[in-house]
C-alpha cells in the first residue's frame, strides 16, 4: 500500500501557493458563511485546509520574563568605584 501524506520536510512551491491564493476559495467560504452559497462539509474543510497553506495563522502569544540582578557589592563599594573613575579621567 502506498504511503499517504507528504514526507517530512516537504515545502509547497510558490507556484502552488499562488494558484491557491487566486482560486476564489476565500470568496466561496465567505459566501457560505453569509448564507449566499451552499458548500458541503467536505468542500468547506478542503477550502479551510488550503487557506491554511497560504495564509499565516494569527495567534497571539505572550512572553513574560523576570530578571533579577544580584550585586555582591555594597552601595559604599559602588560609590568608591564611581568616585575612583571620575578622578582618573
Amino acid at each position: 500500500m502506498a504511503e499517504r501524506g507528504r514526507q517530512p520536510g516537504f515545502h509547497m512551491s510558490e507556484e502552488h501557493r499562488t494558484k491557491i491564493r487566486n482560486s476564489q476559495i476565500l470568496k466561496n467560504l465567505i459566501e457560505c458563511a453569509e448564507g449566499n452559497r451552499e458548500l458541503s462539509s467536505t468542500q468547506a474543510t478542503v477550502g479551510i485546509a488550503l487557506l491554511k497553506k497560504v495564509m499565516p495563522d494569527l495567534a497571539a502569544s505572550t512572553v513574560e520574563q523576570t530578571t533579577v540582578h544580584e550585586v555582591g557589592a555594597t552601595v559604599a563599594d559602588l560609590m568608591k568605584a564611581i568616585d575612583g573613575r571620575t578622578r582618573s579621567k
